[in-house]
């Protein structure tokens, strides 16, 4: 079974910031994501970036990796059948590598939530962790699982949604405010 992360054990200054879904394109939000400067790790879901793959390869372009939050983010997976969550993580493991030019190696379950079901499917499909997070931007807000600010090794959750930009600004002012450094998940963990 894989290894679950909702944060990095490390007492280096440094904060993940993480993206899911792809329901939501616009090239406002690419803009933004090179104004901060930012390395992220986008977990994205096929039925949402089938249409759409050249919108991602821009920020793949810039060294961000694609990895595997399922093929249609069906947040009930967790209590399913082996079989279908496995079929879910594997396609878009198939998916990404045709689409993308590499495998995934690392996946989100929807809602975050999971099963030994999942961990296994996970792990039988070739990723190497499943990632959680402990903070949340949203709506322009920082959410905080833990505490009232972002600490050393947080993964944070964002979306591609309409309101992209102004999440990313309340990041990058709660990054300030703690005196972290945004450093890409994938490249931290060596996967």
């Amino acid at each position: 079974m894989v290894p679950v992360l909702t944060r990095v054990p490390t007492k280096q200054p440094v904060v993940f910031l993480s993206i899911d879904d792809g329901v939501t394109k616009r090239a406002e939000a690419l803009a933004a994501l090179q104004h901060y400067g930012y390395p992220v790790t986008m977990f994205l879901t096929k039925n949402t970036i089938q249409n759409d793959p050249e919108y991602f390869r821009g920020f793949q372009a810039l060294g961000n990796r694609i990895q595997n939050h399922t093929v249609s983010h069906d947040t009930t997976m967790w209590a399913k059948p082996f079989a279908y969550q496995y079929a879910e993580i594997k396609v878009m493991q198939d998916y990404a590598q045709e689409a993308f030019g590499r495998a995934p190696t690392l996946f989100r379950p929807p809602g975050g939530r999971y099963s030994k079901a999942t961990r296994r499917a996970a792990g039988q499909a070739g990723l190497k962790a499943i990632i959680d997070w402990e903070a949340l931007v949203s709506g322009g807000q920082m959410q905080y699982q833990v505490g009232a600010k972002l600490r050393p090794g947080d993964i944070v959750l964002m979306h591609f949604r309409p309101e992209f930009e102004a999440d990313l600004k309340a990041f990058h002012q709660a990054r300030l405010e703690a005196g972290l450094k945004v450093q890409r998940l994938d490249d931290f963990l060596g996967v």
